[in-house]
């Protein structure tokens, strides 16, 4: 598997359109950008190209990187930032298969799949593909299976990836308090790819502050949706994946840390 991050910011992306905090000068500077977010997982025996998100900025995403368009998606909730691209395969070369989870949002009355229908009907290239969590599916030849996280108040879901014998973790948008049955079908990976929105000495600054404090008092998560840096090397240490990439980076690190490693820019590619 080819792995590349097309995008791996928040939903407003670094820089931030209007803003000129040190952190998005900083990458104007360095000439970096963390776009809203994307993952393009290339099967290297097939080469088909799976695409987990459909990020608003796909179109600047595959412009920018050397990869295929995608011959089946995953999406793993209807935020905009990771839905509202799917609009983009209006005009593709062949059709696609939209894969999501099947099950109820008690919240909006129907499944990731199911709004994926309604809002996306008039797209005669897709095919929504409707999946429970826990159970195996195969999308541009590699095997692939949604979990549930926790990230109110929308179903949300992490996935793993796998294929030659590798496999790729995500942990979707979550807070700290994803499900156990969940934090075992990640860990182990070749590569985790774990939200981790902002460090969590911002906590303060957010008006629902931090929850998930470990025995210091260190908030993991940041608000109620996402984890902190600390929260998701925390995460990581205890999934102990191969290599960790921290994404859905906001612009509220410091200027002289947002851009150190495993915090991943846009176009890191790795090969499993």
């Amino acid at each position: 598997m080819r792995v590349t991050l097309l995008g791996t910011g928040d939903t407003t992306g670094t820089p931030t359109v209007g803003c000129g905090c040190g952190t998005c000068e900083r990458a104007r500077e360095l000439g970096v950008e963390r776009t809203r977010f994307s993952v393009h997982v290339e099967n290297e025996t097939t080469g088909e190209c799976l695409l987990v998100d459909f990020s608003p900025d796909f179109r600047s995403q595959f412009l920018a990187n050397d990869v295929g368009l995608p011959d089946a998606a995953v999406v793993t909730h209807i935020h905009f930032d990771h839905l509202d691209g799917l609009g983009n395969v209006f005009r593709l070369a062949g059709p696609v298969d939209v894969h999501a989870a099947g099950e109820t949002d008690p919240e909006t009355d129907e499944s990731v799949a199911e709004t994926i229908r309604r809002k996306y009907y008039y797209l005669d290239r897709v095919s929504v593909r409707a999946h429970d969590p826990g159970v195996t599916f195969e999308a541009a030849g590699l095997d692939v299976t949604l979990y549930p996280v926790s990230h109110p108040p929308l179903r949300c879901y992490g996935l793993t990836v796998e294929g030659g014998g590798a496999t790729l973790a995500l942990t979707g948008d979550t807070n700290y308090a994803m499900p156990a049955a969940t934090r075992e079908a990640l860990s182990g990976a070749d590569l985790l790819v774990a939200d981790a929105i902002a460090p969590a000495a911002t906590c303060a600054g957010h008006p629902a502050g931090g929850r998930h404090e470990n025995d210091e008092g260190v908030p993991r998560t940041f608000g109620g949706k996402h984890m902190t840096r600390e929260g998701a090397l925390a995460l990581a240490d205890e999934l102990a994946p191969a290599e960790t990439l921290l994404v859905h980076c906001s612009h509220y690190y410091p200027a002289d840390e947002a851009f150190d490693p495993p915090l991943a820019v846009d176009g890191a590619v790795r090969t499993l």
